[in-house]
């Protein structure tokens, strides 16, 4: 018989999440719908820091940062299980203390001037690898990077890239071998803002926004290669694989809380005399939205318990990203019509999640990609169809 039973450990340190976004996170919602909707960020870089440091004497720091940097190095799924947590808020926090996963191929002398202060927070980075003419098409990237003497020369675009727009030095993906492609034949870049480049907002749907970086003639040391030249493509795969079921993961918190939201609705909201609860219509869009939600549950956490395995997660990552995202995308828009007119104006934060979670859709891998990548893996026997 299969135990799907939380260990004791995972069950305090959830609930120690849980209490802390419900004390010192949610308490901002009310603060940061204002500023978003005066265009300002809802919280602050500062704000933000402070936080994380508040969050560190919880215990909350580096989660899957390795125990050597002063991190959690905690098991995939009880990651999952935070992040969880942190879906319930709208508010754009996260717990400090952590790095790109592939800053960790860094040699030495990058790790002490890369990884180690974002680790610490004294340094910010993003990635970038999309482009205008490259979102899921990954392999179809045109900027390029040229060897002159000791140094590399990057040309070229990068857009939609999160953090972009604060970050003080970028992983770059660039061609630097066009004959072999971006698969065989870019390489990745730790590129520091104050080598020249720039970047520039992208106003979206959603509150806050990507970046567009711009590289004109940046130049770059040889010694800022991250990796191996040509490994590039693969690093920023195993960029991109490694989120694919935290996401889901934050769209479940989303979810439990809006779900939470239009039953409490449901049961003091009365038209006709009565509870609009008693009304078959709402009743069947709240079954649907909690079978919805468990079966995403339980699409995270095995995706989640198959990293903690050692197994190859790509398979049950993107089911988890392509169930979960749309699971959040039905919920919400659920909750929004049970609350009516009001759910549609801006006194309820429901229109403020109706927006981000459709994002949830697109980015680390839009649904379109993550049903390639399915049934890809069924069409060519990688993954066989029920329990192995």
């Amino acid at each position: 018989m299969v135990d799907f039973a939380l260990t004791d450990e995972q069950k305090a340190i959830r609930d120690t999440a849980r209490a802390f976004i419900a004390d010192e996170i949610i308490p901002r919602e009310p603060e940061a719908l204002r500023r978003e909707r005066q265009g300002e960020p809802g919280i602050t870089s500062d704000e933000r820091r402070e936080l994380q440091i508040a969050a560190k004497k919880f215990g909350f720091w580096g989660l899957s940062t390795p125990e050597e940097y002063g991190g959690m190095d905690l098991p995939a799924l009880t990651q999952a299980l935070i992040l969880t947590e942190l879906g319930r808020t709208f508010v754009p926090f996260m717990f400090g203390g952590e790095a790109d996963n592939i800053l960790y191929v860094a040699n030495e002398s990058q790790r002490a001037e890369y990884l180690v202060p974002t680790i610490e927070g004294d340094r910010l980075s993003c990635f970038a690898i999309t482009e205008p003419g490259a979102g899921s098409d990954a392999a179809n990237i045109k900027t390029s990077a040229r060897r002159d003497g000791d140094d590399w020369i990057i040309n070229g675009e990068k857009t939609f890239i999160t953090g972009g727009n604060d970050a003080d030095f970028a992983i770059v993906i660039a061609v630097t071998d066009p004959e072999k492609g971006a698969h065989g034949g870019s390489t990745a870049f730790l590129v520091d803002r104050a080598k020249g480049w720039t970047s520039h907002f992208i106003q979206t749907m959603g509150e806050g926004g990507p970046a567009s970086l711009v590289f004109e003639d940046v130049r770059v040391p040889a010694s800022n290669v991250l990796g191996e030249i040509g490994q590039g493509f693969e690093l920023g795969m195993r960029w991109i694989g490694k989120g694919r079921y935290l996401i889901p993961a934050r769209a479940l918190g989303a979810a439990e809380r809006l779900l939470q939201m239009a039953l409490d609705y449901a049961n003091t909201r009365e038209t006709f005399g009565k509870a609009i609860g008693v009304n078959q219509a709402i009743q069947w869009m709240i079954a649907d939205s909690e079978v919805e939600l468990e079966a995403a549950r339980w699409l995270v956490l095995h995706a989640a318990w198959t990293v903690d395995q050692g197994r190859d997660a790509r398979h049950s990552s993107s089911m988890a990203k392509l169930y979960g995202a749309n699971m959040a995308n039905h919920v919400v828009d659920r909750v929004l019509q049970i609350h009516g007119g009001m759910g549609y104006t801006r006194e309820l934060p429901i229109e403020r999640w109706y927006r981000e979670t459709r994002l949830w859709r697109i980015f680390e891998g839009t649904d379109e990609m993550q049903r390639l990548i399915i049934s890809r893996d069924l069409l060519r026997g990688y993954t066989k169809i029920g329990l192995d």
